[in-house]
């Protein structure tokens, strides 16, 4: 009996050893990542007055998403979020047909969104390591386009500012060997910014956009 304890208390140390991440482990993952705005309407306020109803809206963007991570110790690391550029779509809404453009596509921005994230990974002793995190953002706006349609309204010189805020998240990497692992991970990135456009050449027309996303990921990795 003694042996047969002492026979399953190796092979669990061993089973976790073999599992545990080490100080200085990189962890480098590569998959599909999407951006989900808010699904809120953001008014659009001419000269500071609400414009009759307006209202703007932001879609869902899937583009290829890159995690590095370093481990500080078994349970602590810090990973950091990049990937190839967002571009989403800006709908207008018109409710009370005020220019007769509800629903149409406004405008077209790019964003880049990288996070910086503190992970902190539970001890579970098998090759399923949940994890939860908490980062900074910091979002960079670029190629800010309206369509043609809105051109014909006056609507010119569209510009977004950069934005910064807090993240959190929660995952999970899964181990299939020592260095291939799959990961999934849903994160809440504050981005608040604020639009400014032109209408008939004057700088009268602003908006300010909580795109608040939820960022989904599945992602394959490597740890070296």
């Amino acid at each position: 009996m003694k042996k047969t304890l002492l026979a399953l208390t190796l092979l669990s140390s061993i089973s976790t050893a073999a599992f545990a991440h080490q100080a200085g482990d990189i962890l480098i993952r590569g998959g599909a990542t999407m951006v989900a705005p808010d699904s809120g309407k953001t008014p659009i306020y001419l000269g500071g007055s609400d414009a009759a109803g307006l209202s703007l809206s932001v879609d869902d963007n899937t583009q290829l998403g890159l995690n590095f991570v370093y481990f500080v110790d078994n349970n602590w690391a810090v990973e950091l979020l990049a990937a190839t550029p967002f571009t989403h779509d800006i709908t207008i809404h018109d409710p009370n047909n005020a220019l007769g453009v509800d629903g149409a596509k406004l405008a077209e921005v790019t964003h880049l969104p990288p996070t910086l994230s503190a992970l902190y990974y539970f001890d579970t002793g098998s090759a399923f390591k949940p994890y939860l995190g908490l980062g900074v953002n910091y979002t960079h706006f670029f190629k800010e386009e309206f369509e043609a349609a809105p051109k014909t309204l006056g609507l010119s010189n569209l510009q977004l500012d950069s934005s910064f805020g807090l993240s959190v998240q929660i995952g999970a990497d899964y181990e299939l060997t020592d260095n291939w692992s799959i990961n999934a991970s849903a994160r809440y990135i504050d981005i608040n910014t604020k639009a400014t456009f032109d209408v008939g050449g004057d700088s009268i027309g602003s908006a300010s956009v909580d795109i608040d996303p939820m960022v989904y990921s599945v992602m394959l990795g490597y740890k070296f």
